[in-house]
């Protein structure tokens, strides 16, 4: 930013004036904005004025996560994408607690990439459980730091001293940290071997970690100076829309045909994209001076393809190649495969064996898809939200051919990511189009049918769990196998992790098969659904394969339960020994099962689930888990009571209760919120929410025919957190986990009707009251 830039900005401020969220213009002068960069690397503040360049105002950097001004404001950088998760102001209170900020004077700035950030991913449940251990030891720097330098300026040792609220105190004396800067103009920095070994604040001094606090970026959210994906702008910009291909991958353009196109006014020309990436096969896009140009256009224009080979495939083909799959024994990869496995089922005095399925499950987020493009001073700029920049930056690097150091990915807030902004794959084409322009600004926008026929879908799938018992019903080994497209293998192949047998599988594609309940010795494969794979791009969704792993071995425990003769409840405690591998470690998971075990015992405490004077068709149904992964475990327990209309098959959910342990909570406020929006996801995709592939693409591309979730359809919540001092683990996906088993199992105890696919409709209901008579 000039010096006449920054003029007018700090006027504007001074005024009280801020851009408006649809009037932002980045400008092709200086480093691209009028309103924006703190400086190189970092994308736009949250608020207006954090604009200011830091390092110009004689700034302090203990480290290159934070840094103290000389009038008391604090910085903090966040790599994490904000996707109305309040990321930032978690986060930016682990170094503010740390280093006892002032927290009226913490500010948040969300970045750019440069290779100095390391990975920068936000998804999996991982931000905070991710960023702990660093972000204390840099507030603790600065801690450090401003202690030492404070007793200097007050005449006395170190230890003579305490940090409190952004200031140094020793006795009835006290400095600010701004006036420690403007004064010392300490420039001590640490290496990460150093900030590993300062002394960090026990519990029971933390100030803000665990407190309700003020969220930093509810002003900017609510006043409109808050800048999205979609709302950033370029002088000399024009739109794009895309015409896509009748398959996700092989399709060939034919010819095109512009001649209605041309009638459009503000219709420019097309584009049709080669892509080195491939990511983008048989794309089309259509240039217009404006976006409602651009779509009217792109509705006139005739493209003939050739469609790729997967054009008639099904979802029934995709679910029954992973039933093929599973019931041939080799292939996939086992993450565990204990000894003894098959001996076990070998000498069973019973085998219980059942298949569940579920159904493709579209993202469908608030802010459709849309990312802006620019060649500028020598360096290709791609202007979008985005959950997993490391990802992406490099194969936008190779759609273009051009190094990655020439790439940078310019950060905005995310109207709804959900996992499918961790595929970037929608800035590939806005970055080709503006190639073929010679590094002109293009903004591609999709419209949301556009949006949903390129979305990266949860994956059908399908798994088997079978159990080898005793006379009495004592496990004596378990098998779980489970079929589905892998987004791992298909876009991160390197992030796979290696099974017992040292062959790699997609974690993100069986993680809560792998349970914390001692069952004799166990067998859980993944099975990476080739077919699924090749008809479309296989995606993270919320709880990703956690939101159908716990629908199978948790409605098959109940099932087993039922069967033996046992009760739910007392069947699970019975498994969940902390003994062996089930034990847990440190950090991550100290107290294992036991720990699963104890929220389970507070839910039944609060759900009344043995209770017998409940409406007739009604039920209470339970289930347990461990969150999104076992490595990262929020301990879990959900229950649904739930009324069944006999006549219609409608299942009302009436009242879901969780009961969580996921470590030290950061931020009370946007916990609650987060498990609340994760378990009404949860009942979405257990009730409402599911779509099928018909001819190589979703069926559904509107929500004329998709239906989430309605307001209406909302139950009772009662959400508790268990007290705890341990590392934080993660919250943005848990609470998705419990909820469509435990509906199952309450709509069995209403109506003793066994459902083994997602979502419940009222006729798969009305067909199981009529077998059972």
């Amino acid at each position: 930013m000039g010096k006449l830039e920054r003029i007018a900005a700090r006027q504007d401020r001074a005024a009280g004036l801020g851009p408006t969220r649809r009037g932002f213009l980045l400008t092709a002068a200086g480093s691209g904005f009028l309103f924006g960069f703190a400086r190189g690397a970092k994308a736009a503040p949250v608020f207006p004025q954090a604009a200011a360049d830091l390092s110009e105002a004689g700034a302090f950097e203990p480290t290159l996560w934070c840094s103290i001004a000389p009038d008391g404001w604090v910085n903090i950088n966040i790599i994490r994408a904000e996707m109305g998760q309040h990321v930032g102001t978690a986060l930016a209170r682990i170094i503010a607690d740390e280093m006892e900020a002032d927290w009226d004077k913490v500010r948040i700035t969300y970045v750019d990439t440069d290779p100095k950030w390391g990975l920068m991913v936000t998804g999996g449940s991982w931000s905070v459980w991710m960023t702990w251990d660093q972000f204390r030891q840099a507030g603790a720097a600065a801690r450090t730091v401003m202690v030492a330098e404070g007793a200097k300026l007050l005449g006395v040792a170190p230890t003579a001293c305490v940090a409190r609220n952004g200031h140094v105190i020793a006795g009835g004396r006290s400095i600010s940290y701004g006036d420690i800067v403007s004064r010392a103009h300490p420039t001590r920095s640490f290496t990460p071997e150093e900030m590993a070994k300062l002394p960090l604040k026990p519990a029971s001094e933390r100030r803000l970690i665990g407190k309700q606090v003020r969220a930093l970026d509810i002003p900017a959210k609510t006043d409109g100076t808050a800048v999205y994906g979609i709302d950033a702008k370029l002088e000399g910009m024009v739109y794009a829309r895309p015409k896509l291909p009748p398959t996700r991958y092989g399709s060939k353009v034919i010819s095109v045909d512009e001649t209605e196109a041309r009638k459009v006014k503000g219709y420019i020309r097309h584009i049709v994209l080669d892509d080195p990436s491939g990511t983008v096969p048989g794309w089309v896009a259509v240039l217009a001076s404006s976006y409602p140009a651009a779509i009217r256009a792109t509705d006139a224009l005739k493209v003939t393809w050739e469609a790729g080979p997967t054009a008639h495939v099904s979802e029934h083909d995709i679910i029954e190649h992973g039933r093929a799959q599973i019931a041939n024994k080799e292939g996939g990869s086992c993450v565990f495969n204990d000894a003894g496995v098959d001996e076990a089922f070998a000498h069973a005095d019973r085998i219980v064996e059942q298949t569940y399925t579920c159904s493709s499950v579209l993202h469908y987020q608030l802010e459709p898809l849309n990312a802006l493009a620019r060649l500028h001073e020598g360096k290709w700029e791609v202007h979008c939200g985005n959950q997993w920049q490391s990802l992406f930056l490099p194969i936008i690097a190779k759609a273009l051919g051009v190094p990655e150091t020439d790439v940078v990915m310019r950060s905005y807030m995310l109207g709804g990511g959900f996992g499918r902004r961790l595929n970037g794959d929608y800035a590939v084409p806005a970055a080709l189009i503006s190639k073929a322009l010679d590094g002109r600004p293009v903004k591609l926008i999709f419209t949301r049918s556009d949006d949903v026929q390129y979305d990266s879908i949860r994956s059908p799938s399908i798994q088997t769990v079978r159990a080898a018992l005793t006379k009495d019903g004592t496990f004596q080994g378990w098998e779980h196998h489970a079929s589905a497209g892998w987004p791992t293998g298909v876009m991160a192949a390197p992030f796979m992790e290696k099974g017992a047998d040292g062959k790699p599988y997609d974690q993100f594609a069986i993680a809560g098969a792998d349970h914390w309940y001692t069952v004799g010795p166990m067998r859980v494969r993944a099975l990476d659904n080739d077919l699924a794979d090749a008809t479309f791009r296989p995606g993270w969704l919320r709880s990703v394969s956690s939101g159908w792993t716990p629908w199978a071995h948790e409605s098959f425990l109940d099932e087993v339960a039922h069967l033996t003769g046992k009760d739910p409840v007392a069947l699970r405690l019975s498994l969940l020994i902390s003994e062996g591998r089930n034990a847990g470690s440190a950090p991550d998971s100290i107290g294992g099962a036991s720990r699963q075990a104890t929220v389970l015992k507070r839910l039944v405490e609060k759900c009344g689930y043995s209770r017998t004077d409940l409406p007739a068709d009604t039920g209470i149904g339970i289930a347990t888990t461990f969150g999104q992964e076992r490595g990262m475990p929020t301990w879990t327990a959900g229950a649904a009571r739930v009324r069944v209309d006999r006549r219609t098959g409608i299942v009302t959910c009436e009242k879901i209760w969780l009961v969580l342990d996921a470590g030290t909570v950061i931020d009370p406020d946007g916990a609650a919120a987060q498990t609340e929006g994760g378990a009404l996801w949860g009942l979405s995709m257990a009730l409402f929410e599911g779509t099928e592939i018909e001819n190589g693409n979703v069926r559904d591309r509107n929500l004329n025919t998709y239906t989430p979730l309605r307001i209406a359809d909302v139950p009772d919540m009662d959400i508790e957190f268990l007290p705890s001092t341990e590392k934080p683990m993660g919250l943005g996906e848990p609470g998705v986990t419990t909820i469509a088993p435990a509906i199952g199992n309450a709509i069995f105890n209403a109506v003793g009707v066994r459902l083994r696919h997602l979502p419940i409709r009222p006729a798969d209901v009305l067909a199981g009251l009529h077998k059972a008579g």
